[in-house]
């Protein structure tokens, strides 16, 4: 039996959506041991990064925040306020939102985290800057394709 010819447009080591996601899976790697010396899971951390930015930010504003669910979002944020890291409370202005606050404990869980991204630069074998420079290659990306859909 003949194998049949391959297609250069169809090999995997040229697909531009294998190299992003081989590469958003071993960063995830990468942050595992960090976060785990935290307590957190990479979806957390992403959640809580939101949450040190703004404090009282909605579920809605999270979730547009994170490009995901608001529904998938709950559990997690669940799980945050179960572990003593945030507050959720019902707006006084409109009972259908839900508004996100740090506790004390979510707060201070900042500066554990303060090292992370030098950690990830030295692990990647690049100055902040390259990949400062990378990370808006790719942000410009992901806006076109967000265009797009």
């Amino acid at each position: 039996m003949t194998q049949p010819q391959p297609c250069a447009a169809l090999l995997l080591d040229n697909q531009l959506c294998f190299a992003l996601y081989s590469t958003s899976l071993l960063m995830t790697k990468a942050y595992k041991p960090l976060l785990q010396s935290i307590g957190l899971t990479y979806p957390q951390y992403l959640a809580m990064l939101v949450l040190w930015e703004r404090d009282g930010i909605t579920v809605g504003e999270i979730s547009a925040r994170l490009l995901t669910d608001p529904g998938s979002l709950t559990p997690l944020l669940k799980r945050l306020e179960v572990e003593g890291l945030l507050k959720r409370t019902r707006s006084s202005v409109d009972e259908r939102v839900v508004e996100l606050y740090l506790t004390e404990r979510g707060r201070a869980l900042q500066q554990q985290a303060k090292r992370f991204p030098a950690c990830i630069a030295e692990a990647s074998g690049h100055s902040t800057a390259e990949l400062m420079a990378l990370k808006e290659e790719v942000l410009a990306l992901r806006s076109k394709l967000q265009q797009s859909i």
